[in-house]
């Protein structure tokens, strides 16, 4: 699943530089995650760093219109990181 930032949001700055695929970004109210970019940090970290970093309980979550396995995230992470290899 990608992940998704709630209207909890507070626009604090601690998730955008944490993203290590540039899924995060300043949106019209909030930031927001690109489901197309987000990977849960799969091949990066253990966890999300977003969710880790952010200071508003519940504020990042699963996105449930983006539901996809470990498998899928991991050839997300191939294709966003090692594409020119392929």
């Amino acid at each position: 699943m990608a992940l998704l930032i709630t209207d909890k949001c507070t626009n604090c700055d601690m998730c955008l530089p944490e993203c290590p695929n540039d899924a995060i970004s300043i949106g019209d109210d909030i930031y927001e995650i690109d489901p197309n970019l987000c990977t849960e940090c799969v091949g990066h970290y253990d966890t999300p760093t977003c969710q880790k970093v952010c200071p508003i309980t519940k504020c990042i979550i699963l996105d449930p219109d983006h539901i996809e396995s470990q498998e899928e995230l991991w050839e997300r992470f191939v294709l966003i990181h090692h594409a020119d290899k392929l």
